[in-house]
């Protein structure tokens, strides 16, 4: 047996709260948690393995904690999630997809249950066993109660390697290198909550004063608070006072009080009355206020930004659907007001890159249209598609987002029939998708993943209401690109991960489009030039050439609202 696992080898992880332990064909390793981030090191820096783990929360955890940096994963939830859809996945579900079991035959766990007198699956069984008679996975190999020794957690190990190279001899190369990535990304994930985003505790805490008022001492004053930021509102329409703000039937009926009809009261319907009656705007900005009052406010602060002053909170590189990665506490819909409470330590700055006009490069790059391709070497791509459209800029724009998102009214009607004739291969992979989502057949994204469309419109079955079914198609339409949006986003940030290291970079926030990287002042302008080459690099493992240019706007700020756009 070698001391460690051959260069490059596949090892996988398995832990329990007290303990660990580490397994590959050639070697293994058990013992005590505490020493698990150690070996791992050692095995980092001495084989470079593929690290591979059930789950990345809570299998990793451990030694991402410890500050261990790995290079190279194989995450089985993520990849059981690109092949087969969804979200919810364990590693008994996802062993029966890898050995091709019918799922429908996945044994049910043990209870506690005192009168829980019927037999289970595991009762006939090698107690040890990790695979049952059925080729199933024991329903409680996974917990801290059977994973009692040193064996049965090599053993857990060893399953979950065997899964790993299942998955992996279904998938062809470009479905592997988005699973790397994916992996990645569920262990940036897991640095993300461990890190958290740095922020400046006093100009967070002034900025929530300027919108909900002084931090109350007692209930009275809150209530106080409140009633003062609704009369900025009720005091501009007569007789108002009663009205509830919160209540969206009486505040229509306020605005229609003083002319306005609207059939909501949502933002975009609302913002083409600010120059009707005052009433508007404070209103708008009333509920900006409130929106921080309630949800950002004092108690969010003291809830989840740390002592450290670090904004923290659970991360998933996958929401389930088109696979756009999610964060909890926040992170991903901080309004843009505090954004200047996001602000770099002293000795580092932020360096910001978002994508730019990113789903229209990823529609060029999946469908493989050679003049839509052309197009994305400018630096703007609505300018040559609205020079071959004849059509000026903006109508341009409006075409190209109108034919990812489905919409064919108005002038993006009018603009797609130019846009079909112009790029044809690129409007027929959007239609093949919106068929068969109005059908309720799955779609896949470029990299892989499955993405269903007959769950999530409601009770009505596919074919018994055509709106449901339009809604279903469009749903197709745009899913195909921006999950594989998302895909390319996060092998961005895999390689951004693994490019900056070196330098004391982290990141500290993927949102949509956008990377924000904390890093030592001195290295800005060598991260700057890194984010861009991984963003190169990253497009042409993706999409396998460098017919389509892939554009970032990179900044370097002290606060994130600093940034441009």
């Amino acid at each position: 047996m070698s001391p460690l696992p051959l260069p490059g080898a596949a090892v996988a992880v398995a832990t329990t709260p007290e303990r660990a332990a580490l397994w590959s064909p050639q070697w293994q390793w058990a013992g005590p948690l505490s020493g698990l981030p150690g070996v791992v090191a050692d095995v980092e820096a001495a084989s470079r393995p593929r690290w591979v783990w059930w789950s990345a929360e809570p299998d990793i955890v451990p030694v991402v904690a410890a500050g261990t940096h790995l290079a190279r994963a194989w995450d089985i939830a993520e990849a059981h999630r690109l092949r087969h859809g969804g979200w919810s996945v364990t590693p008994g579900l996802a062993w029966a997809a890898a050995q091709g079991l019918d799922p429908a035959g996945l044994p049910a766990a043990p209870t506690d249950d005192l009168f829980g007198f019927a037999h289970t699956a595991t009762d006939r069984e090698d107690p040890d066993a990790v695979v049952l008679a059925s080729g199933h996975l024991r329903p409680d190999g996974g917990t801290a109660g059977w994973l009692r020794t040193d064996d049965r957690l090599a053993a857990w190990a060893r399953a979950a390697h065997e899964c790993h190279t299942r998955q992996g001899a279904g998938l062809g190369p470009r479905e592997r290198s988005t699973v790397h990535s994916e992996s990645a990304a569920a262990l940036l994930c897991v640095e993300l909550a461990r890190d958290g985003l740095p922020i400046d505790r006093a100009e967070a805490q002034r900025l929530i004063a300027a919108s909900a008022g002084p931090r109350p001492d007692t209930p009275e004053q809150a209530l106080s608070a409140r009633r003062q930021r609704d009369r900025r509102v009720l005091d501009l329409v007569p007789g108002a006072t009663r009205t509830d703000l919160r209540n969206p039937a009486q505040v229509k009926d306020l605005l229609a009080s003083v002319g306005i009809t609207v059939p909501n009261t949502r933002k975009w319907v609302l913002d083409a009355y600010r120059d009707v009656h005052p009433v508007v705007p404070a209103l708008l900005a009333w509920r900006a206020d409130e929106r921080i009052a309630t949800t950002y406010g004092y108690g969010w602060l003291d809830a989840h930004v740390g002592a450290d002053d670090r904004l923290r909170g659970a991360w998933s590189a996958c929401d389930g659907a088109a696979g756009r990665m999610t964060a909890q506490n926040g992170l991903h819909n901080l309004p843009v007001s505090l954004r200047p409470a996001v602000a770099a330590e002293p000795g580092h700055v932020l360096v910001r890159a978002d994508l730019g006009q990113i789903e229209p490069r990823v529609l060029a790059a999946v469908s493989g249209d050679a003049a839509f391709a052309a197009a994305t070497r400018a630096d703007d791509l609505y300018a040559p598609v609205a020079d071959r459209l004849r059509v000026e800029r903006p109508v341009a724009k409006v075409a190209v987002l109108a034919a990812m998102y489905g919409q064919r009214s108005g002038a993006a009607g009018a603009a797609l029939a130019g846009l079909e004739r112009a790029y044809p291969v690129a409007m027929a992979h959007l239609d093949r998708a919106y068929a068969a989502g109005r059908r309720g057949e799955p779609v896949r994204t470029f990299g892989g993943r499955l993405v269903r469309t007959d769950t999530g419109f409601g009770a009505s079955p596919v074919g018994a209401d055509p709106d449901v079914d339009a809604g279903r198609g469009r749903f197709a339409r745009n899913a195909v690109i921006q999950g594989s949006a998302a895909e390319l986003f996060k092998a961005w940030a895999a390689t951004v991960r693994a490019t900056t290291v070196d330098l004391g970079a982290e990141i500290v926030l993927c949102l949509h489009d956008e990377l924000l990287v904390h890093v030592p002042e001195e290295h800005a302008a060598e991260t700057v030039v890194r984010v861009g080459s991984a963003l190169t690099d990253a497009a042409r493992r993706w999409t396998g050439s460098q017919q389509v240019r892939f554009v970032t706007d990179t900044s370097v700020v002290r606060r994130w609202s600093e940034a441009k756009g």
